[in-house]
């Protein structure tokens, strides 16, 4: 059972990423899916992405939890059934959830070249001239992109953009955390953490309290 890591925030939050390498069937083999779920997986063409969807409840397993807890409302967020909050995220072959009393967020990014094309889209981009070379800006633009996407998926606001609204104060790789400050609507403050492995981000946000 390939539990990457298993990260206690605090007594009321926890990390779990997965790395997937077992095959469908195998995944599937203990896994009861509600009717909604089976659908869901049957609709994906791609067998990492149903790999990915098992793996997830393979997470919530370890957790007390069976695909009978997780719901998802009209937009697409996930909800547990007993009243903590979900966020759940998948790419290539890592998944991770984060589960806490608190609203939290996760998001898990490949580190790729492609990112340097789009970064201009969701943050100054002129903020990153003093980085030394290619390899440590898609670091970092990965890491501001992952915290960026964790704070959309805890606030979920129409309108809410990444360029204009969200703000991420900068950081260094070593201390692995910062804040993100969100201005729309409503002011709001977020705790963000992030760490890398095998060519991977994993960022994680918690409100500031």
């Amino acid at each position: 059972m390939p539990l990457y890591k298993n990260i206690t925030i605090d007594e009321r939050t926890k990390v779990l990423i997965w790395k997937i390498e077992e095959s469908l069937a195998f995944l599937s083999e203990s896994i009861k899916l509600t009717p909604h779920c089976q659908k869901r997986l049957d609709s994906m063409k791609s067998e990492i992405h149903q790999r990915g969807f098992m793996s997830i409840r393979h997470l919530l397993a370890l957790e007390g939890y069976e695909d009978c807890d997780l719901y998802y409302d009209e937009f697409g967020k996930p909800h547990l059934k007993d009243g903590k909050y979900i966020s759940i995220t998948h790419s290539f072959t890592f998944t991770g959830i984060i589960i806490s009393d608190r609203p939290v967020g996760i998001d898990i990014e490949k580190q790729r070249e492609k990112i340097l094309r789009i970064a201009h889209k969701f943050t100054p981009i002129q903020e990153y001239h003093t980085l030394a070379n290619d390899e440590a800006k898609i670091r970092k633009l990965t890491i501001v992109w992952g915290i960026k996407e964790s704070v959309y998926k805890v606030l979920s606001i129409p309108g809410l953009r990444f360029l204009e609204h969200i703000y991420v104060e900068d950081f260094d790789f070593d201390t692995g955390s910062t804040t993100a400050r969100v201005s729309h609507l409503a002011q709001s403050t977020f705790e963000a953490a992030f760490l890398e492995f095998e060519g991977f981000t994993c960022a994680y946000i918690l409100p500031s309290i």
